[in-house]
Order: structure tokens, then C-alpha cells, then sequence
């Protein structure tokens, strides 16, 4: 399908270069990466690749501008913050039809990151002016004891492709605030909405060198010796597992301070006594959420077997009644994976279900012959060794298997490696609070499909990382504390 003129001049509007010490520059080789419209697989722009010298030159930036903006009254950053937080909001259109563009969800589902990624912006502006420390008199009354807290201080930021605005705005926010420069990493897929938010930021008062915005598709080799530059203090980073276990590894000779948000394997518990059409509900918004594309999506659905009949026939319908297309077309419920390894890589988890056992209840296949478009697929009798109940989806795939006592779906539920987010759904006050103490999990919903929050912590245990982000907790990862003895 042809982009419309509105599109194409939205597209024309972004900038497409590399955003260092407040300008736009090309890729010091002049490479280019092309943007891919997953819908159609057609080329929507191109942006710089950079190099390795573009990643120094844009770290050294960073380090020349973070002493004046750790400097910047506090009541300043925020009101930046508040500034971004009107405009964003103001444009709420042109960002979401830019990640439609770029990622594939729906308008309706981009419209609401844009809300969602925005409040990080309005949360963290309201958090700068709260930065505080404590002053008490030491126990044998000999000495004051005084603590601050300060910017860590330059920041590496690497976001993924899923959440091109949300991702962004949930680490750029507080370190902003916290009074800390960076360099922002968008995913190669999706770059343009980070892009066009380092334009607004610009815009909006941040000063040059405090947001610097790299695209590459040479990430590793680029990376890395930002990583290992001493200059560097923080690292954050959202993405798989594997990656992030190398990045720490990497990031251990600096011994720097990182943030890790990776992988999950989300289980959704539906007891006995649960409301199921509610839970019918939650699991449409808990597994359909980005199309499934998200590390909060439910994976594994544990369903205690008096209605997990019920439940599936529902949940069934309800999926099969999902209408597949360009995220842009009016009615349009589920939009294209980001590429054809992901839709690869979905219809390899439903085949190995199906071969250990699985009945297709719903879809199981793609669909078109144009674009990334997986069919909105509910699976029942998912044999425990599938290895859609070990790996991430990352589909609009929903395995259902059943269990008979709160004991064994407490067990099957932390069965994983993974330890992001669970969902309960349960009428039952008592049971809720034994499950939730009992889950091994960073975040816990209970009768409701989404968790996420700008208000709340947002992170996870195990395999799924460490550092919270959003919340008064997310402030905390960019600050470091001092102590000063003082003698009276």
C-alpha cells in the first residue's frame, strides 16, 4: 500500500540524522540505515549508521555538557520536562502515526504509548524538585551526619524497537531530571520516533550535549567502547536477555551502574473462583497488547481446569474476532510484526506446540502475502515441554494449559528463568495475597491485563533484570549518594 501525502510528509519532516551537541550530522562514512514499514516491507526513509567515531564524538559531548547540567537548578530540568510533556501531548498525532509508520501497531495502540511514554516526562518533572538527602546527629553525638544525593552522571541508553517512544522517555525522564547527560541508542527498526523526540527535546530547552541520539546498525562494534570509556558512569538497557548478559559483562571493567529490563515469560493464572469473562478481558489486553510484542505480554496461560473450557471458548472468540492489517486502516485491532524473523520465529513456536500434542483453537498462521501479519492464535493442550511455555513469544500467540491446585500453579507460574510480570485473576482476598507473596515475579496484576504505570516501579528478578524504572524508585537509578561526616 502507497503512503498517503500526510505521510509521506510526516516522514519528510523527522530528521534523519545523527543528534549530537545539539545538531543534526550525517554518519561519519555517510552509510544509512533504511526504515522498513513491517506492513508492507516497502522503505519509509533513511537514516545515518554511525560509526565508531560518531559513537566517541557523541559520548564526548555528553561528558562536556554534564557538569553545567548537573548545575541546572533542579525547578529548571523540570520545567523542561513539563515543556516536553505539553508538547508531546500537543502532537499526539503526528507521534503516534510516526510509530505506526515505523513499528506496525495499530493507531488506536500508538496513540495510547504516546499518553503512556508522555507521563514519564510530566512524572519525572514533578520528581526533580524532590531530590533530598538527610541530615541527623550520629549516635554518640560526636559528629553530623549529612547526606546528598548528585547525578550519577553520563549515560548510556540503549531502547528497543517495540515501545520506539515509551522505551525512550521512561530513561531519558528521570535522568533528566536527576541532572544527568546521555547517549540514547534507538533500535536500527525503529528509529524515527526517538529521532523526532530529540528534535522536541531540543526544541524544548534541553541544551546541547544533554541528549545525544545515535543510530547504528553496527551496535556491538559502536557500543562497546562507549561502554568502556571511563567517562561513562551508567548504563540502561531494554532488550533480550542474552544481550544484556553481555552488556553486563562488558560494562563490569568500569564497574558501571546499570539498569537492566529484559526478558520475561509472563504467566496468567485463571483460578477457579475467578471472574472468567473479566479474565477473558485481561488476557485480550495482557497477551494483545503491541500485538504481543512485548516483554509484559502474557506467555503461558495456566487456566485451573473447572474453566479452562470456558475460558478458552471465550478467549477464542474473542481472539478470532481480532481484525489483521495496516496498523493505519480504520477497524484495523492487530498490525504486522516488526519483520520476517519475528513472524518466523512465531510460526516456529506454533508448530512445535502442535507437533508435542497442541489443538489450534484460533489462527495459527500467517496471513497476506505482503508484510509481517501473524494470526491472533489461542492453542490449547500445550504440553509443558513446548517451547512456546519456555521462550518468549513475542506474538499474538496464546498457549493455554490447566492446573488443578493453587500449589501447582504457584510452581508451574515460577517455573521460569524469567521473573518480569505474573497476572492473577482470582475473587478470592486471601488467595490474592498468598499467590502475590508466592509469585517470583518483579510485578503482579491482579484481575486486570496491564500493569505498566508511570507511577509504579516497573522491573523484574531473575533472568528478567534489575533496577526499577518509573515510580519515586526510578529517580533513584540516576542519583548517587554522598555522605559528609561533619564535626559540630
Amino acid at each position: 500500500m502507497a503512503l498517503n501525502d500526510s505521510e509521506k510528509s510526516l516522514l519528510a519532516s523527522v530528521p534523519t540524522g545523527l543528534f549530537m551537541d545539539g545538531k543534526w550530522r550525517a554518519a561519519s562514512d555517510g552509510r544509512t540505515i533504511d526504515v522498513e514499514d513491517p506492513s508492507t516491507g516497502e522503505i519509509l526513509t533513511s537514516v545515518a549508521d554511525a560509526t565508531v567515531a560518531d559513537g566517541a564524538a557523541a559520548l564526548e559531548a555528553a561528558v562536556a555538557a554534564q557538569g553545567e547540567w548537573a548545575a541546572t537548578p533542579p525547578r529548571d530540568r523540570g520545567e523542561i520536562l513539563r515543556k516536553a510533556f505539553g508538547q508531546i501531548t500537543a502532537r499526539a498525532e503526528e507521534f503516534a502515526l510516526l510509530m505506526t509508520l515505523e513499528m506496525g501497531k495499530p493507531l488506536a495502540e500508538a496513540r495510547g504509548e504516546v499518553t503512556y511514554g508522555a507521563e514519564f516526562f510530566r512524572w519525572f518533572s514533578e520528581e526533580a524538585v524532590r531530590i533530598s538527602g538527610r541530615w541527623s546527629t550520629a549516635p554518640n553525638g560526636a559528629t553530623r551526619l549529612l547526606t546528598m544525593k548528585q547525578p550519577v552522571g553520563p549515560t548510556l541508553m540503549i531502547t528497543p524497537w517495540n515501545f520506539p517512544l515509551a522505551m525512550g522517555t521512561r530513561k531519558i525522564g528521570p535522568a533528566l531530571a536527576a541532572g544527568c547527560t546521555m547517549v540514547v541508542k534507538p533500535a536500527q527498526q525503529t528509529p524515527l520516533s526517538m529521532l523526532a523526540l530529540a528534535e522536541l527535546l531540543s526544541d524544548c530547552g534541553v541544551p546541547p550535549g544533554v541528549v545525544n541520539v545515535i543510530t547504528t546498525t553496527r551496535t556491538g562494534e559502536v557500543i562497546e567502547p562507549i561502554i568502556r570509556d571511563p567517562r561513562l558512569r551508567k548504563l540502561t538497557f531494554t532488550g533480550s536477555t542474552p544481550v544484556g548478559r553481555k552488556l553486563v559483562q562488558q560494562s563490569a571493567d568500569q564497574l558501571l551502574r546499570v539498569s537492566m529490563e529484559l526478558g520475561g515469560n509472563a504467566p496468567f493464572l485463571v483460578f477457579e473462583d475467578a471472574d472468567v469473562d473479566a479474565a477473558v478481558a485481561g488476557a485480550m489486553v495482557a497477551k494483545l497488547r503491541n500485538m504481543g510484542e512485548a516483554c509484559t505480554a502474557a506467555n503461558r496461560f495456566l487456566v485451573h481446569e473447572s474453566v479452562a473450557d470456558e475460558f478458552a471458548t471465550k478467549f477464542a472468540a474473542k481472539m478470532a474476532g481480532m481484525t489483521v492489517g495496516r496498523g493505519t486502516q480504520d477497524g484495523v485491532t492487530i498490525g504486522p510484526l516488526i519483520d520476517a524473523k519475528a513472524q518466523a520465529g512465531v510460526a516456529e513456536l506454533v508448530e512445535d506446540a502442535k507437533a508435542k500434542g497442541a489443538k489450534v483453537v484460533c489462527g495459527g498462521e500467517t496471513v497476506g502475502d505482503q508484510g509481517y501479519f501473524y494470526s491472533p492464535t489461542v492453542l490449547t493442550g500445550v504440553s509443558a515441554d513446548s517451547r512456546m511455555m519456555r521462550e518468549e513469544i513475542f506474538g499474538p500467540v496464546a498457549p493455554i494449559a490447566t492446573f488443578a491446585t493453587e500449589t501447582e500453579a504457584i510452581e508451574r507460574a515460577n517455573d521460569t528463568e524469567y521473573g518480569l510480570v505474573a497476572y492473577v485473576f482470582t475473587r478470592d482476598l486471601s488467595r490474592t495475597l498468598r499467590v502475590s507473596e508466592a509469585l517470583e515475579f518483579g510485578m503482579v496484576g491482579i484481575n486486570q491485563g496491564i500493569v505498566s504505570n508511570p507511577a509504579a516501579p516497573f522491573g523484574g528478578v531473575k533472568h528478567s533484570g534489575f533496577g526499577r524504572e518509573g515510580g519515586f524508585e526510578g529517580i533513584e537509578e540516576y542519583l548517587e549518594v554522598k555522605y559528609v561526616g561533619i564535626a559540630p
